[in-house]
């Protein structure tokens, strides 16, 4: 997750990433990070599956950490958690192994394996959570939104937030439409990383995007102060520029003085 990414000012060459390709539009000038963490985050549930997958994740990372490494990706991120250094392919290995042989999740094994992830403080244990929920989100239901919100705001930055958006907030929205309603109080809250989120749900869905909240949620925090926000705001309607991009040319043209310049050079940035 933490790789360099476009229109980011070059960090150190020693970064860690996801196992799957990362989704950030990373910022181009990143200010401090969100808040270290949210009170009243939710019970993770009994689970003997994370209780093997914990044992051997806190056993398998730490031997192949590299303190250097680690203070040159916190660094770059800008000092959010810890890292334990470890490079991106190794991390790949160890998580694999560190999986191997254990069963299918079900919904109570994905959330007890993310909360408990997110306890730890390094970075990588985050990665760890991130990546396991993006590949078995199709196991869940809306039940994990809640889980999903709390890894949103808690030791909140875009290497985390984006993936949780547009893999795991945007698959639950997919498997249940009925969970945009939850999207249309997200871009609503003064959270600006939960706001993000809501922006960024869609970014995967092409054709079956629902173009009325899309446009809608950018006009709703058109406005808004914060980089990230307006960012993502030209973020999801790069993205979507890509399945009709007249329609997202006509929007900015419509709307070009409400949006912020930075949405409108996101937006037309291909167009």
């Amino acid at each position: 997750m933490a790789q360099q990414q476009p229109g980011v000012p070059a960090g150190p060459k020693a970064r860690t990433a996801p196992l799957a390709p990362p989704v950030s539009d990373a910022p181009e000038t990143p200010d401090a990070p969100g808040p270290a963490g949210a009170a009243g985050a939710p019970p993770a549930p009994a689970s003997a599956l994370a209780d093997t997958v914990l044992d051997r994740l806190t056993a398998a990372y730490p031997p192949a950490a590299d303190p250097g490494r680690a203070a040159r990706t916190a660094a770059y991120l800008r000092g959010v958690a810890p890292f334990l250094g470890i490079p991106a392919p190794r991390r790949r290995e160890l998580s694999r192994a560190v999986l191997y042989g254990t069963p299918r999740p079900a919904e109570a094994d994905c959330a007890a394996i993310a909360l408990r992830c997110w306890r730890l403080p390094e970075r990588e244990y985050h990665y760890f959570a991130v990546d396991f929920l993006r590949r078995h989100v199709h196991r869940c239901s809306s039940g994990l939104l809640p889980v999903v919100r709390h890894l949103v705001v808690t030791t909140s930055w875009w290497d985390t937030v984006d993936a949780l958006a547009a893999h795991v907030a945007g698959g639950l929205v997919a498997a249940d439409p009925a969970l945009a309603a939850a999207m249309d109080e997200w871009i609503e809250d003064d959270d600006l990383w939960v706001a993000r989120t809501a922006l960024l749900h869609q970014l995967r869905f092409k054709d079956a995007t629902d173009t009325g909240r899309l446009f809608g949620y950018c006009l709703r925090r058109a406005g808004h102060r914060d980089f990230f926000v307006r960012k993502a705001v030209g973020w999801c309607l790069r993205e979507y520029a890509k399945t009709d991009p007249a329609a997202v040319r006509a929007f900015v043209d419509a709307h070009r003085a409400e949006l912020s310049p930075l949405s409108v050079r996101e937006a037309l940035k291909h167009l």
